[in-house]
């Protein structure tokens, strides 16, 4: 389970969908870890994240994570070690070149 606090609290992360995807599930766990948390995207009125939205991440906190996601399409991917910052106008994001880790 992730503990917000400081900036975090405030609502001050967010992750910016920089693919050509929509994201329909978003999960992070510590980076190495299997501890997933919920699905971030359940913090999206659409419970979707299209290309170029930007989507609010609720309970965690600046450090770095494993990142798995399933687009609308139902493809599945993996991205790990990803930093997430609590400076800046959104704390990460991830790109088609980085969606290396994918199943259909």
């Amino acid at each position: 389970m992730f503990v917000a606090t400081g900036a975090v609290a405030a609502g001050k992360l967010r992750f910016w969908n920089q693919t050509t995807s929509t994201i329909v599930e978003l999960y992070l766990a510590p980076a190495g870890t299997e501890k997933w948390g919920p699905n971030q995207c359940e913090n999206d009125k659409d419970k979707a994240v299209d290309g170029d939205e930007r989507l609010q991440l609720t309970g965690v906190a600046a450090g770095r994570y494993d990142v798995k996601l399933v687009e609308k399409s139902g493809r599945r991917c993996l991205v790990r070690d990803v930093e997430l910052k609590a400076d800046g106008p959104y704390a990460f994001a991830l790109a088609e070149e980085d969606l290396k880790d994918c199943k259909p």
